[in-house]
């Protein structure tokens, strides 16, 4: 991580902290614990929230093919900041509550896995309720929807899970990032 990614987090967080929701980057511990389940046949994937990319170049290391990635991201700095590190990479400058509402980004295949760096618990609940459909409205049978926190539990409501018919399991601690991070994995019932 560059000193010039992290003062452009840092700015973009003093301009919008909820949208932002952290003072500094996720780190490379955080990174790979989070992408440790994706391989090139979770692909395609999502991605949202990448803010510097360290996510999305976790996924590329993990073997995801560029061009079965797509980046989601609302904050227009990053957004130009990722298209200058990964120009091959295809960015969509949006919120990710609008999710469910776009033409899926791989046409009729649907995604395997969506890696979220969203900081749910800053995000009012209807919005974290519309984030979470629209990923799983995004997501084949059988595909994950992972994420992060900082908190002590996971970060989307139980209500949520419940009524979307959803389980969560703790998957994994980043104790090496900045400050350390919970991973979840997110998928829909067996039941």
């Amino acid at each position: 991580m560059s000193v010039a990614e992290s003062l452009m987090f840092l700015r973009s967080w003093l301009r919008n902290p909820r949208r932002v929701g952290a003072v500094a980057p996720s780190g490379p511990a955080l990174a790979r614990r989070i992408t440790a389940e994706i391989t090139p046949a979770s692909a395609p994937v999502i991605e949202l929230g990448p803010g510097t990319g360290a996510f999305t170049q976790a996924l590329l290391l993990r073997g995801v093919p560029p061009d079965r990635l797509v980046l989601i991201e609302a904050d227009r700095a990053f957004a130009r900041a990722l298209e200058a590190r990964f120009p091959t990479l295809r960015i969509l400058a949006m919120d990710a509550a609008r999710l469910g509402q776009i033409e899926p980004p791989f046409g009729d295949e649907r995604a395997g896995a969506v890696v979220s760096g969203l900081p749910l618990l800053a995000i009012p609940v209807p919005a974290v309720d519309a984030i979470v459909a629209g990923a799983f409205a995004q997501l084949r049978a059988g595909g994950c929807f992972y994420q992060f926190t900082y908190g002590p539990r996971c970060p989307v409501p139980r209500a949520t899970l419940d009524r979307l018919g959803l389980v969560a399991e703790r998957i994994g601690f980043a104790v090496w990032n900045l400050p350390p991070a919970s991973v979840y994995r997110i998928r829909r019932s067996a039941g």
